[in-house]
């Protein structure tokens, strides 16, 4: 089942939306619809083209290297900025969001896949992973976060392939 939950604190003008995702291969679409949408309600528009791209590639990444739901988390950070975050039941932390592997390098031409975290990176203002524990319902897996900022408005326009 598909649920968006805002969640608003009194405490902070910053809002936050959850939404859980099943393992659909139509879950990246409904991921950038939804983003969309909260970002034009909320009067943040300029960066929806770049905070589409992130979300959608971070809920693709969970749909092909996952076999259970996902759940997409948009947070507000203030200054129009968004803070983009997918959980999802993998606890492995792919390059180059382990950390490990140093410097972002380009995926070969002839390669089948590899540039959807690339371009997270790449336009992402900070991004990072972490595995996560067991939950009280025994789920444990990884988180993926990126965010965004107003600098990037219609930034993915520029992207050659």
């Amino acid at each position: 089942m598909v649920t968006v939950s805002p969640q608003k604190s009194d405490a902070s003008p910053s809002w936050t939306y959850a939404l859980q995702l099943p393992h659909d291969p139509l879950a990246p679409r409904v991921a950038r619809v939804t983003l969309r949408a909260v970002l034009n309600g909320h009067g943040m528009a300029g960066i929806a083209d770049t905070a589409e791209l992130l979300a959608s590639e971070l809920v693709t990444n969970a749909y092909r290297h996952s076999a259970g739901p996902a759940m997409l988390r948009l947070r507000a950070l203030g200054s129009g900025r968004l803070r983009v975050s997918v959980w999802d039941a993998d606890p492995r932390i792919p390059p180059p969001f382990d950390r490990r592997h140093g410097a972002l390098h380009p995926v070969p031409a002839e390669a089948d896949g590899g540039r959807g975290l690339f371009l997270v990176c790449h336009y992402a203002d900070a991004w990072g992973g972490y595995p996560l524990g067991d939950d009280l319902f025994g789920r444990s897996g990884k988180l993926l976060w990126c965010e965004v900022g107003p600098q990037w408005a219609a930034a993915p326009e520029s992207v050659s392939a």
